[in-house]
């Protein structure tokens, strides 16, 4: 008979803590001196490299936040073209030159008609003061006054500043340069790579934090579409408005100062009121004509400056949006322009339509009924029945 089967088992030793994988299940108090050191550099390392990045572009990060918005707001007009040409590259290209293209022959319509202006201005100083002299006269509070020197230094300031804007144009030119072709590469870049960017950065988040990455993409896609549409409708129909006012009242330059006005409302301060303002002032000096200028002075203030800036757009971007409502939309906008300039238009939307997305979903009844996966581990096994 044999003798019995004896099995001997080597007790298996535990793994070193340091080398035990933490990730999926880990708290901090079990943490070890040399991972908290390692969590620290990389911390420190992280921030030290992230703060230099920004540094090196931050001349141009708005030229590439505008270039990454642009390029897939006309994304769906490279994609018409790639299914027809079938190429990717070629689509992008024409693409973006139907954007460019007319935006730069519309600017160099308006630099030209605008140089002449300035010209004009410079060889007749003499005759532009006599003219402003008279229609100072007219005001019976400045009858008596006598602005013959004052008005003759501010003819001269003012065409000197006119005069030099070629000179300050050129001297933009290296930094526009820079900022365009960071622009351009970026939206080119966007419109034949977004599949993989969006993949990219999917696949970095973890799908527990599923819920809330779809919130904060619906919500920017909302905001962004609502801002761009509405600015750019608002935009033109001031536009519109300053040019059929100027062709009613036989202002010279009409298209070049509608397009002025087009381009300048963009900016924070700054709107259609400086178009027609000024217009209204060149009226009186120029053509004696009180009631055209009080006219355009009435209905630029109240139709665009009130009506259309103030209460339309945000009216029509928390239309579109649908994710912000009008108040939102309106501090979102007026805030965006004062804090950020130009790119405010759109980062102001982004910033509270992310705030709404992380508040929707922390406050969500579903995120509190989610348990996590560690958690799950750490219940009690359930009794069968």
């Amino acid at each position: 008979m044999a003798g019995p089967i004896i099995t001997s088992s080597t007790p298996v030793e535990p793994a070193e803590r340091r080398r035990v994988e933490r990730r999926g299940n880990s708290r901090i108090g079990d943490l070890t001196l040399p991972e908290v050191r390692r969590i620290m550099i990389t911390l420190l390392l992280g921030a030290v490299v992230l703060g230099l990045f920004f540094w090196m572009v931050k001349s141009v990060v708005v030229a590439a936040i505008l270039g990454l918005i642009i390029g897939f707001y006309i994304r769906p007009v490279h994609l018409w073209l790639l299914r027809r040409t079938g190429n990717r590259n070629l689509s992008a290209i024409v693409t973006l030159l139907a954007v460019i293209v007319p935006v730069l022959l519309v600017l160099a319509y308006s630099y030209s008609e605008l140089a002449d202006v300035v010209g004009y201005a410079v060889t007749h100083q003499d005759e532009i003061v006599v003219k402003v002299n008279v229609a100072m006269k007219r005001v019976p509070i400045l009858r008596e006054a006598r602005f013959n020197n004052s008005l003759g230094s501010a003819v001269v300031a003012i065409t000197s500043y006119g005069a030099r804007l070629p000179l300050m144009l050129k001297g933009a030119v290296k930094d526009f340069s820079i900022s365009a072709t960071i622009f351009l590469f970026t939206a080119f870049y966007i419109l034949i790579e977004a599949e993989k960017v969006g993949n990219y950065i999917a696949g970095k988040i973890p799908p527990r934090y599923e819920e809330l990455r779809r919130a904060l993409e619906t919500n920017v896609r909302g905001v962004l579409y609502g801002a761009i549409y509405s600015t750019l409708l608002t935009q033109t129909l001031k536009s519109l408005i300053i040019l059929f006012m100027n062709l009613a009242f036989g202002v010279p330059l009409a298209g070049a100062l509608a397009v002025i006005s087009f381009i300048i409302g963009f900016f924070p301060i700054v709107g259609s009121w400086s178009v027609y303002v000024p217009v209204a002032i060149w009226l009186v000096i120029f053509r004696d004509a009180v009631g055209p200028a009080i006219a355009m002075i009435i209905i630029g203030t109240l139709v665009n400056t009130v009506f259309i800036s103030t209460y339309l757009r945000p009216k029509i971007a928390a239309q579109r949006s649908r994710v912000l409502n009008f108040y939102w939309m309106f501090v979102a906008l007026i805030t965006g322009v004062y804090t950020f300039g130009l790119a405010g238009i759109l980062l102001g939307p982004i910033l509270i339509g992310l705030l709404k997305a992380v508040i929707d979903t922390v406050t969500a009844r579903s995120s509190w009924q989610v348990l996590e996966l560690d958690d799950i581990d750490d219940l009690p096994p359930m009794r069968q029945a």
